[in-house]
């Protein structure tokens, strides 16, 4: 028979899904801290409009890390907490010193791409294992950021 962790799910899964957990954290926090540098230094002519957007996805960033450290730590496991790991791990990229407002929109929208396909993983790994905590809040921050994808390409005029 297989052993489960305090809230009923298999100890095996549990632990897959927190390690997936902590690579997520580790690029909601590389997000957070390129957002927060777009909105710090954005220039030019949609600074207005822009720095308000950035201020919006840092703060909703933020939230998204309490979440999903505070999940990690509901299924049993300790959420990475350095940002040395967070730059190990992360497949979203450090960006320093980026003023142009297009080519923040290009990276956000680059990081939302990364960060949909791991919630993705984890969407489908949460299935499987009955996870409905997990399930749900990757299904919620997908249905999100799909939309943010939209409004961001569409800033951009991506098809």
């Amino acid at each position: 028979m297989k052993k489960t962790n305090a809230i009923g799910l298999n100890e095996t899964d549990a632990l897959q899904l927190s390690n997936g957990l902590n690579d997520l954290l580790a690029n909601y926090q590389i997000f957070y801290m390129n957002t927060r540098g777009y909105h710090w230094n954005i220039k030019g002519e949609k600074f207005f409009e822009l720095h308000l957007k950035f201020e919006e996805l840092y703060n909703n960033a933020l939230l998204k890390v309490d979440e999903i450290a505070e999940r990690i730590l509901t299924l049993g496991y300790n959420p990475v907490h350095s940002y040395s790991e967070y730059i190990k791990m992360a497949a979203i990229q450090e960006r320093v010193n980026v003023s142009d407002g297009v080519q923040a929109v290009g990276y956000i929208v680059e990081s939302f791409k990364t960060l949909i396909s791991k919630e993705r993983e984890l969407l489908q790994l949460s299935a499987e294992a009955n996870d409905e905590g997990t399930n749900a809040l990757m299904s919620d921050y997908i249905r999100e950021q799909e939309k943010l994808v939209w409004m961001y390409s569409a800033f951009l005029a991506r098809k």
